[in-house]
Parts: structure tokens; sequence; C-alpha cells
């Protein structure tokens, strides 16, 4: 799945290319990625026609785009999503979704005769279908449907020290805690790994066995490792994610835990090893990362 990095890139992308530009028409090739609107298929398509995009915001892994009604267009990638900018005549990929066709941006919107061969087509493509579109009524500044996101670390008000302390609270496995969307938003599996790693944690390591220096140390390499990735485009194990113009990132190429299993180390030479962590993997290395050692029968953490 996206994480927060292959987000950034993709809502940086509509920044460029779909802020400032009126929706001219909006065709729902299939039901399944709007079925969280209650409108339906052509209730999603109304409310979307003749909209101008004011511009393209992101909170965790959730992108919207505020629309001058004071609505919104919420979208998630889920697994497979990708919001590609195409030209009207450019061929319909094989799991074209949703359609959105943007007026040229010199060009007035005209509602009784629309021309979208003047500007160029915002396609949702979605293999599995995870992902999904939505209209959020009122949900400009922030859709009420994702309030509840804690923010993520790369939001100048995201909070460090509260952070901290409820991390400390917690005797949850620090892993678990990164992948916490109320607690902390956008980090998902690959870049909780890496994180770990650079900090010397193992991901099991409980919350309230750490120390503050050693929370803000991992916050610190989480920011790292998820700006160094933005610079690289995101990670890209397959076709499936790609920024708006098709093309894939590069971080995959710099990562030392996530996918390296039996490899050695870069940092001790221990190969790292993978462990099943909730429905997915985990990898990290058994040396520089030490399990946390398990409280004798009796006696508390």
């Amino acid at each position: 799945m996206p994480e927060l990095p292959e987000v950034e890139v993709v809502r940086l992308g509509l920044e460029r290319h779909a802020v400032g530009r009126t929706i001219t028409r909006v065709e729902v090739r299939h039901p399944r990625p709007v079925r969280r609107d209650p409108r339906g298929p052509e209730g999603f398509a109304a409310a979307l026609a003749g909209r101008r995009i004011e511009g393209a915001r992101r909170r965790g892994k959730y992108l919207w785009l505020p629309l001058d009604n004071g609505d919104a267009l919420l979208g998630h990638l889920g697994m497979s999503g990708q919001f590609l900018v195409q030209p009207p005549d450019a061929p319909a990929e094989k799991h074209l979704r949703v359609r959105l066709t943007l007026d040229s941006p010199d060009a007035p919107f005209d509602t009784a005769r629309p021309s979208p061969a003047q500007g160029q087509e915002l396609r949702f493509v979605d293999q599995r279908m995870f992902g999904g579109l939505s209209v959020s009524a009122g949900g400009a500044e922030l859709p009420p449907e994702i309030a509840h996101i804690a923010r993520d670390p790369l939001d100048p008000e995201f909070d460090d020290e509260a952070f901290v302390t409820r991390v400390r609270r917690r005797t949850s496995g620090i892993k678990r805690q990164l992948l916490d969307q109320g607690l902390i938003s956008g980090v998902g599996n690959i870049y909780a790994d890496e994180a770990l790693w650079r900090a010397r944690l193992h991901g099991e390591r409980p919350g309230d066995r750490l120390t503050r220096a050693q929370v803000r140390e991992l916050l610190g390499h989480t920011r790292e490792v998820m700006r160094e990735a933005l610079g690289e485009g995101g990670t890209s194990f397959d076709s499936l994610y790609v920024n708006v113009n098709g093309e894939s990132g590069y971080f995959d190429r710099s990562l030392h835990a996530y996918g390296r299993e039996n490899e050695p180390c870069d940092r001790c030479g221990t190969p790292i090893r993978r462990v099943a962590f909730m429905n997915r993997s985990s990898y990290f290395c058994p040396r520089c990362q030490r399990a946390p050692r398990r409280p004798r029968a009796g006696l508390t953490s």
C-alpha cells in the first residue's frame, strides 16, 4: 500500500496539474470506487461537474481536492489506486475506474457547451479496487471523514512531545504504535521497518520501555526516511505505484531492512531476518535490533 511519501508525490503532481482547473465532465466507469459516496455514481458525478479545484491536500494517506463551493473530492489510493493526468485522446487504461475531464487552464467553463477536448483528464485507475473517491460535503478545509486521523511527522503542526508522551504510556510494541494512524499518520510497513533499523530498535520493544530520547530519535529517523523517499519519488516494487505522470519511485534501491531477507545488514553484516507481523512482514537485523527480553513468569514488566 502506498505510504506517506508516495501519497505526497501524488499530491504534488495533482497540485501542479489539477489546481485551478474546472471539472467539465465526470465518467464513473465502475461503481465500486465511489461506493462510499451516498449520492451513488450519478450523484457523485453531478456534485463535481462545473466545480473548480482550489488545492491539493493530504492527511496521512488520504488526499483531497478542495472545491470552489466548500466541498472536497476525497480520495484514498488503497492497495493499487493511481491518479494519472492524461490527454483526452490517450487510450483508456485497463483498470480505469473514474475519469474527470479538466478544462484548459485559460478556458472558462461553459455549462451549456463544455469543451473537454481543450484540457486534460484526471484518471483514477485501480486494479484491486480497495481505493476510493467520494465528495465530502463542506470538507474543503478538512473532510470530517478523516478528522480522526492524526497529523503526520512531516506536518509542521505535528506535536513531537505529545507523541513521545503517548508512546511511553503504552505497553504495545513500538512498530505497532508507528502504524497506528490515530497516533501518527502516514507511516506504513516499509518506512516503519526502515526507521526502526536506523534507530536500532526492535519493533516489539514496548513503548513504556523506551526512554524519551529513544522515542525522539526514532521520530527523527522516521522523518529522515520519509524525506529521503520523497526526494527519490517514493518506493516502487511494481507498476502499481506511480506518480501522476506514470513514473515509478526509486527509494527501494536505498532500503536497509524492508524486503532484504537473508541479505547482509549494511551496518554489521548479519543476515536480515523476516518475521510475520499483523498479516504482513517485519524485516530487521537480529544483531543491531535486539529483541526485547521477555519477563519471567510471575514478574511484571
